[in-house]
């Protein structure tokens, strides 16, 4: 059961939309949901993760690469989207420098599925390490409509600290969407949790640049 009402949504997001447009910056904010947590202790508790598909996209600047067979190659070319092949790939020769930088190029990588099993022994622990292995790509999918499902996916992962932010949106987005995608990723994560709402000490949405509104 939620305890935000539909109207301290859509006051909140009111309230971050318009200090975005108060204040227009150069490039487009993100706005993100902020949790701080109560009653987990990092240290024994089992940590929590999960992904959630929102109704609206999230993040339309998420940079995506992928790791591509010959066919993929030519797929991804034809739809502007980034690819390496395996030539490319084994040019790094496990240089740890080329691997992070990699790395951090790209928000997400997918790799074509024969070469998945291939991405360790050719690039090394790198992407792992940095916790963007790839997804798999088969045949079969939809290349163009696997990376708007990666633009409109968020992960929620707990980590060594009870704080955590999640992008859930921009501030180029209508508000309907905006309180659509806080609705679900706040109900999601949630239902994640071990006592529910008993472990959410507060829920913040803000954008990259605005002031912080409370949810809760």
């Amino acid at each position: 059961m939620s305890k935000i009402s539909r109207d301290a949504y859509e006051d909140a997001v009111r309230k971050v939309l318009q200090g975005a447009k108060d204040k227009k910056r150069n490039f487009r904010e993100t706005i993100e949901l902020q949790v701080m947590l109560k009653n987990y202790d990092p240290s024994k508790d089992k940590r929590f993760s999960g992904t959630v598909k929102l109704p609206h996209t999230a993040r339309p600047n998420l940079k995506i690469c992928i790791l591509a067979d010959a066919k993929h190659v030519d797929e991804a070319n034809a739809n502007g989207i980034d690819s390496m092949d395996m030539e490319s790939l084994k040019k790094m020769k496990k240089d740890k420098k080329l691997v992070k930088k990699l790395a951090k190029s790209y928000d997400v990588f997918l790799a074509s599925s024969s070469l998945i099993k291939l991405i360790p022994r050719v690039l090394g622990p790198g992407l792992n390490k940095a916790g963007k292995f790839p997804s798999i790509l088969t045949h079969e999918d939809d290349m163009v409509a696997k990376c708007d499902e990666l633009r409109a996916t968020i992960k929620f992962q707990m980590k060594k600290v009870l704080t955590l932010g999640v992008a859930i949106g921009h501030v180029d987005m209508s508000e309907d969407d905006v309180v659509a995608n806080a609705h679900q990723s706040t109900n999601f994560l949630v239902s994640l949790l071990k006592k529910n709402w008993q472990n959410v000490r507060s829920l913040h949405i803000k954008s990259s640049m605005g002031r912080p509104q409370r949810l809760y």
